[in-house]
């Protein structure tokens, strides 16, 4: 029974939600649910439905719904200093204490973080720093910015051109021109059926070549990429593939900008993705799993070759002309300092990696053999089932049917919530870090479950 239908009108009538269908959400055609609570990895909403949320909210709730310690420690942060900006050499215990936690867990060649709010305003963040870089170094024609189809950075506009997802660009006049595009490390799409392994990735790394080559290295100041596709399919990159990029990278002084807003601090297993990769990037983004989203706040981690020009560039040229009102929120700095600590003394993120791996066993396990089941893969707490209407021609169903969509909402039937994935029938699963063995087998069995109802 629905309760409160006047503020279901008012959700209709004056709220615009971000990734909704508009016309659709206001004329009472889409589905629409208000959220009242969430406890673990559950959440309620105001009909009382209790919910397994497998997707985390979105990739961020990595320490659970429910966590005292951390609404406690935004309560006092707020009744002590609940705001004061950061701009010239302005700091608040919150924000040094978290700045010195992030650079205790990065990769030692990091030497900074810089605070915004989102991954979003991070990643416009990082290509500001770098066209700043390369003036600095009098190669003013150096600017150009590689992504990746498929990948996923934000939907401003350069972070919208960043993300290589049509529904971010379409009808948005985006990418804009500073920003192309290579192909996506996605060894299920791949050109070729008989590509091995090995012949992918240097394929992959060949056509960044070519792309470099065409463009002029002269002209390209950075590459950007996720350490795992997140919302271009939740895909693990083939063996070899960064070893093989970060040399390209290297040999055309072409700067390296690691996305993490997604795999940051632990849901690989490993504290960033870097460690998980072994890669070397000058600027690492972070976002969601620094607050668990408990408030927002989002970094930009510098390496230290760019952290050296920039100072030389305010020797030169006076105050960095760069910074947001929010920078440093003293909020999301108390939130983060806890979700960081609960990260530590809860183990999650070794529970990531172990019952992340038995995760993805148990849903291969529930649907691997399905006839329309392409693949199942993942890394840590992520993984992905694609879909497929024959998989031993890899033939993939018209995008009008909906067939992921359809999956997705009867699981919701049953309890769970998971994604289904753009561009393509892609089932996402990313739950909280603090993911049970008993909630994984929920989650594969509901998975079966309504598999075998939409799909026989």
């Amino acid at each position: 029974m629905l309760t409160n239908d006047q503020l279901a009108q008012w959700d209709r009538d004056n709220f615009m939600h971000p990734s909704t269908h508009l016309g659709q959400f206001a004329r009472g055609e889409a589905a629409q649910r208000i959220i009242t609570g969430g406890e673990g990895c559950h959440i309620t909403d105001r009909d009382g439905n209790r919910l397994l949320d497998a997707f985390a909210g979105l990739y961020c709730v990595n320490v659970g719904y429910g966590r005292t310690e951390i609404s406690e420690a935004i309560a006092r942060q707020a009744r002590e200093l609940a705001y004061y900006h950061a701009y010239a050499g302005h700091g608040s215990e919150a924000s040094i204490t978290l700045s010195r936690m992030i650079m205790d867990r990065a990769p030692d060649h990091m030497a900074r973080v810089y605070f915004g709010l989102g991954g979003s305003d991070a990643n416009e963040t990082n290509v500001k720093l770098v066209w700043y870089y390369n003036n600095i170094l009098g190669r003013p024609q150096k600017k150009k910015i590689i992504s990746r189809w498929r990948g996923y950075h934000g939907s401003g506009l350069v972070t919208g051109s960043l993300t290589g997802l049509e529904l971010f660009h379409k009808k948005f006049d985006l990418p804009l021109s500073q920003v192309i595009h290579t192909e996506a490390p996605y060894p299920f799409r791949r050109p070729r059926l008989d590509m091995s392994e090995a012949e992918f990735t240097a394929y992959l790394v060949g056509e960044l070549e070519d792309l470099i080559e065409r463009e002029g290295a002269d002209t390209i100041a950075a590459f950007i990429g996720e350490p795992v596709l997140g919302t271009g399919g939740i895909v693990p990159p083939p063996a070899g593939y960064w070893d093989g990029v970060q040399h390209v990278l290297q040999k055309h002084d072409i700067l390296f900008i690691a996305d993490e807003v997604v795999t940051g601090f632990g849901r690989l297993g490993s504290m960033f993705g870097s460690d998980h990769y072994g890669l070397k990037p000058d600027l690492i983004t972070i976002a969601k799993g620094l607050t668990s989203a408990y408030a927002p706040l989002s970094g930009s981690i510098v390496g230290q070759r760019m952290w050296d020009v920039l100072m030389r560039g305010t020797d030169e040229n006076g105050v960095l002309g760069h910074g947001w009102t929010y920078s440093a929120h003293p909020i999301g700095a108390a939130a983060g300092i806890a979700n960081l600590e609960l990260i530590d003394s809860l183990g999650l993120v070794e529970n990531a990696g172990s019952t992340g791996a038995y995760l993805n066993t148990v849903i291969a396990e529930a649907v691997g053999s399905h006839r329309n089941v392409g693949e199942v893969r993942g890394e840590g707490m992520l993984c992905a089932v694609e879909l497929v209407k024959d998989r031993e021609s890899r033939r993939f169903f018209d995008p009008s049917e909906g067939v992921g969509a359809k999956v997705v909402a009867a699981m919701l039937k049953r309890g769970v919530i998971a994604r289904a994935m753009p561009q393509g029938d892609i089932l996402g699963f990313a739950p909280p870090m603090c993911l049970t063995r008993a909630e994984a087998d929920t989650i594969a069995g509901v998975t079966g479950d309504a598999l075998r109802e939409v799909l026989g």
